[in-house]
């Protein structure tokens, strides 16, 4: 795919995503705020943040606590972890899945944006085997795909919080900013 063509798909994505949030009865952002959003904010796309990486599946999967916003928990499986470089500083982040027998897998990260011009609680990617997976088996981790959990935009919501070793140094300017209310 050529960059113009994945910008476009990007593009169109958050288009249809924006319709949802505006529209759809199952928004999570109020009926009454409904008449009055214009849309998410986000960064402009950009494709040094889309990478291809090999999964790095740990031997011993450990089943974690996951705390969530509303001060529950729930399990989750450590998975494995994905490695790469952004500006020059090595990140790592730990992939989790619910059940083992799930072929997606969960990121929950912080960033340096995180409070500042993203959500603080920080945001997520959901990795489906089939649409971010290569033909070699490695996987398309595009941070322009970020989005911020739907607790961000209504107190109706509990949200998973992110794990102290999905925290990042460095910023990570793609995707879905800091919600406002419309």
């Amino acid at each position: 795919m050529t960059v113009d063509a994945w910008k476009a798909r990007i593009e169109a994505e958050r288009r249809e995503k924006d319709v949802f949030f505006g529209q759809d009865w199952q928004s999570p952002i109020s009926p009454e705020d409904r008449v009055r959003f214009k849309g998410l904010d986000y960064y402009p796309p950009n494709p040094d943040l889309r990478f291809e990486l090999e999964l790095h599946e740990h031997a011993d999967k450990q089943t974690v606590k996951m705390a969530f916003t509303k001060g529950e928990q729930s399990d989750f499986v450590q998975w494995g972890e994905f490695r790469f470089e952004i500006e020059g500083c090595e990140c790592t982040l730990q992939v989790y899945k619910r059940d083992p027998d799930e072929q997606g897998l969960f990121v929950p990260f912080r960033d340096a944006t995180s409070s500042v011009e993203t959500y603080g609680a920080g945001r997520y990617l959901d990795l489906d085997a089939v649409s971010n997976q290569t033909a070699d088996g490695r996987w398309i981790i595009d941070f322009n795909a970020a989005y911020n959990p739907w607790c961000a935009y209504s107190e109706d919501y509990t949200c998973p919080l992110v794990p102290p070793d999905n925290r990042l140094a460095v910023p990570v300017r793609a995707g879905e900013k800091s919600c406002s209310k419309p």
